[in-house]
C-alpha cells in the first residue's frame, strides 16, 4: 500500500499581479473602454466555443488531481456574488505540473478568471452547498483537451486548501 502526504495549501487573495504566472484576472470596466491588455486574452479559435452555466456541488477543500487544457483557455466566474477557491500551476512541457509553483486563490464573485493555456487547475472549491459558474472554454474540451494528473499516483501527495 502506497503512503502518502496530505499538505495544506494556503489560500491567498486574487491579484491580476499574484495571478499573472497561470492567467488573468478580469474585473468590471467601463462601458465603451476599448479593448486593450487587461481584457481577456482568449484562444478560442481551435474549435467551437461554448459559453454555459455550470453548477457545482461541495465536494470539499482536498484534492489529489489537476487538470488543463491546452487547445483553448478557459475563464470561470460564480454567479450571486459568491467567493470560492482554485489551486493552479502554470503550465509545463511536461505531461505533469511543477508543484514547487503550485498556488491557490480566493477568488472574489466581482471577478472572474481566464486561465492561460495549458495552466493546471483545481477546483472550483467553496463552502456552500452548490454554486453556479459560467465557463467559456471550447464545446468539446471536456472530451478532447482534458489531460489529468494524478498527484497520489505521481507525487504520493494530496492537497487541502486553507
Amino acid at each position: 500500500m502506497q503512503t502518502f502526504i496530505s499538505k495544506p495549501l494556503s489560500a491567498q487573495p486574487i491579484t491580476p499581479e499574484s495571478f499573472q504566472l497561470y492567467g488573468q484576472v478580469i474585473s468590471a470596466s467601463q462601458d465603451g473602454k476599448l479593448f486593450d491588455a487587461e481584457d481577456a486574452q482568449l484562444v478560442l479559435d481551435r474549435g467551437i466555443p461554448r459559453f454555459y452555466i455550470m453548477r457545482l456541488h461541495r465536494k470539499g477543500r482536498k484534492f489529489h488531481k489537476i487538470t488543463r487544457h491546452v487547445q483553448c483557455t478557459q475563464c470561470l466566474g460564480s454567479l450571486e456574488g459568491r467567493e470560492w477557491l482554485m489551486a493552479v500551476a502554470p503550465p509545463t512541457a511536461a505531461a505533469q505540473p511543477n508543484l514547487d509553483q503550485l498556488a491557490a486563490f480566493r477568488i472574489p464573485g466581482n471577478c472572474f478568471v481566464k486561465l492561460h493555456l495549458g495552466t493546471w487547475h483545481a477546483g472550483p472549491y467553496f463552502d456552500q452547498d452548490f454554486v453556479d459558474f459560467y465557463n467559456l472554454e471550447l464545446s468539446d474540451t471536456n472530451l478532447n483537451d482534458h489531460e489529468t494528473c494524478d498527484l497520489l499516483e505521481t507525487f504520493a501527495v494530496e492537497y487541502a486548501i486553507a
